[in-house]
């Protein structure tokens, strides 16, 4: 996993909800507490168990352009000791209840997860609430967590898959935090100083800027009350994010050659996609789908590795983030065989583009999307992410329950309207990572 897109697990769905679909049973409980923080709760009782998740509104888009990876360091740090507990007293805490506490940075947040039995729910929040307000950013924790963040950076140097993606969101993000690479990173760190850090929590910590999702044996009351309690003395305030870096304007097709000594070429292709909050979004998942996002039952699989054996993987992905996300193709193939699996690659989107999938292709999209969606929420971990992703994008909270008439409200027609839209085949980033003699590029 590339070190800036490090946690911050969230599910990408979409708002736009048609007038026609009826009202449905919540997921949870929407509380706006007296400091800001918005808290999301869902009550389940069947085991003695609570799931917390919190999202703050610290992640890479929230720092400087010239500060990549202070956020992810901010973050990572937060359990490596506080003003009442050392980090292997923080350890030590939350193994002996047999917890997990956990903390780290993503793209547009911070977050921090929490788990305990009921019986330790004190505790749990004792702990929480002590990272998330009382770090001390010991330069000895920092100087480690610099070394080793730089370590694997180099490490990942040598995974030519990290290699080809790492370049290809350079190309199409430009200076936006969401294209920011390990080099980018590492030129940083040797410069980053302990009020850095300092400076950034202060900015971007506060409870305006959290939301927090408590999943299990509690109810409101008592969620309530410990919130006030244990963040008690935690203060609101307001800095605006660092306005977003355009991504760079793509309009036509270039290639970038990486030449490594390696057998299999890693290939991404592809361009900006949509943010989140597209009202195409459920058109353009089902669009991802048939077109390469559906596994064996995909066109791209079934055309270049099950029908030419071109390729060992083949596949293509929609991230939709906060802000414009991003559409690839991802291709493992032998070098000998990168131009023939770029071709066909290109012929397969404007195929989707042109003609109109078939009947059966719509059907069996809808059924495994709408299918798969409950195993979105099959444990208490995965409610908590669903239930941040959203009061993130503005979902509502009976989205669950809505999410298959969104799904099978999507036509045919739908499906070649985004393609032609949102599909860009003559301008479009591609980045090989092959040994480029062997591969002979065109």
């Amino acid at each position: 996993m590339r070190f800036t897109k490090f946690i911050v697990v969230i599910f990408l769905f979409l708002a736009a909800i048609p007038a026609a679909v009826p009202a449905a049973e919540p997921l949870g409980k929407r509380i706006q507490l007296d400091n800001g923080m918005v808290l999301l709760l869902a009550e389940k009782h069947d085991i003695p168990m609570v799931t917390v998740s919190m999202a703050i509104k610290a992640g890479n888009t929230a720092a400087a352009g010239d500060k990549p990876g202070l956020a992810a360091i901010t973050a990572a740090l937060l359990t490596q000791g506080t003003t009442r507990r050392t980090a292997n007293q923080i350890s030590s805490d939350i193994d002996f209840i047999g917890g997990s506490l956990a903390t780290g940075g993503g793209d547009d947040f911070a977050a921090a997860s929490l788990r305990v039995l009921k019986k330790d729910i004190r505790t749990g929040f004792d702990l929480l609430s002590d990272v998330i307000m009382n770090p001390v950013f010991d330069q000895k924790e920092i100087d480690r967590k610099v070394k080793s963040t730089l370590a694997e950076i180099q490490r990942q140097k040598e995974e030519p898959k990290i290699v080809a993606s790492e370049a290809f969101n350079k190309a199409v993000y430009g200076g936006h935090a969401y294209g920011v690479t390990g080099d980018d990173i590492a030129a940083y760190l040797p410069k980053l100083t302990r009020q850095d850090i300092v400076d950034f929590y202060r900015a971007r910590y506060h409870p305006n800027n959290t939301i927090i999702a408590v999943v299990g044996d509690v109810n409101e009351k008592e969620v309530v009350s410990l919130l006030n309690e244990y963040f008690n003395g935690w203060k609101q305030y307001d800095q605006p994010l660092p306005p977003p870096v355009a991504p760079p304007i793509i309009d036509t097709t270039s290639m970038r050659k990486i030449d490594k000594s390696i057998t299999q070429a890693n290939i991404v292709m592809g361009h900006i996609g949509i943010s989140r909050e597209n009202p195409d979004f459920y058109a353009v998942s089902i669009m991802n789908y048939i077109l390469g996002g559906g596994g064996f039952s995909s066109r791209l699989m079934d055309n270049i590795r099950d029908n030419k054996g071109l390729a060992y993987d083949v596949h293509s992905s929609v991230a939709s983030l906060k802000e414009t996300g991003i559409f690839e193709v991802g291709i493992q193939t032998k070098n000998e065989s990168a131009n023939d699996v770029i071709s066909e690659t290109f012929k397969e989107i404007r195929r989707i583009q042109n003609d109109l999938v078939s009947e059966k292709e719509l059907a069996d999209a809808k059924a495994y999307l709408t299918g798969s969606f409950p195993l979105r929420m099959d444990t208490s971990a995965k409610i908590a992410g669903m239930l941040t992703a959203i009061e993130i994008y503005n979902l509502g909270l009976d989205y669950p329950a809505r999410y298959p008439a969104l799904i099978n409200a999507v036509t045919r027609e739908d499906i070649r309207r985004v393609a032609k839209k949102y599909l860009h085949p003559d301008a479009m980033v591609v980045v090989v990572v092959a040994d480029q003699k062997k591969a002979k590029l065109r």
